[in-house]
């Protein structure tokens, strides 16, 4: 029994051992723009910024594309696990930002009239929770799609085509599932509830999640060269060298 609990002590130290040599070896302002951008983008989802009878579109996909591009470089570079762990962390602190903007909105002050900045940063609990299993849910899906298709090149997996044909393949689906989730959850699960009736239609959830996933698309497709040149330098960098010595090499790919 005691060897049992020594051993499963031992996963979890080693877990969280390898998450923070991780994070450490990642290029910073990769890690800050990826943390960021999630804050930004569950922020930004507070706004619908168009509505028709067969679309919706929310503010959050005006970042989201950074967010996916952050997680495609480093599945490449460092493997889907290790993204998929930056996710977590990017996640934990998305949460700890919107703990702190509530206890802001909460304390009064005589000094202006602070409504509409309290209602706007003080967020709303279901936009929060639906956001955070969206993007999780989405994240995990990025990522081993992005690697499940960048095994398919053999021949040259390190080249152009096959960085652009994996980032966009996986950025179009995990976008997609990102957008759906997180309209299903907020927008015909919650918001009829707690908005007085507001909410959209499925068919505006899905049209809002394969236009948002093609809008993303296109700025992933725009900006990829940049993602793809920061791939080649760190690779001929040896960026990550500690980590990957830590785990055993292509163990952690």
């Amino acid at each position: 029994m005691e060897l049992q609990e020594s051993k499963r002590d031992s996963k979890f130290v080693l877990f969280f051992k390898q998450t923070r040599i991780l994070l450490r070896s990642i290029p910073s302002p990769v890690v800050a723009l990826f943390v960021v951008s999630v804050i930004a983008m569950n922020i930004l989802a507070n706004k619908t910024l168009v509505q028709t009878e067969y679309l919706a579109i929310d503010g959050g996909i005006l970042i989201s594309w950074l967010s996916f591009l952050c997680m495609d470089v480093v599945t490449k570079h460092f493997g889907p696990r290790a993204s998929t762990r930056m996710s977590i962390f990017a996640t934990l602190v998305n949460l700890l930002a919107c703990l702190i903007f509530f206890a802001v909105s909460r304390i009064p002050s005589n000094a202006d009239d602070y409504t509409a900045f309290d209602t706007i940063i003080g967020g709303t609990w279901f936009i929060l929770l639906s956001s955070t299993i969206a993007f999780v849910a989405s994240a995990f899906l990025n990522n081993f799609m992005n690697y499940l298709v960048g095994k398919a090149f053999k021949k040259n997996p390190d080249g152009g085509p096959a960085f652009f044909i994996r980032t966009y393949v996986s950025t179009f689906i995990g976008q997609f599932f990102d957008n759906l989730i997180f309209s299903l959850f907020t927008f015909m699960l919650f918001a009829p509830i707690f908005w007085d009736g507001f909410h959209w239609t499925f068919i505006q959830c899905v049209t809002c999640s394969l236009i948002g996933a093609g809008l993303e698309l296109v700025c992933e497709i725009v900006f990829s060269p940049i993602g793809y040149y920061v791939c080649k330098n760190w690779k001929k960098n040896d960026i990550g060298k500690e980590y990957f010595d830590f785990v055993g090499g292509e163990v952690a790919r």
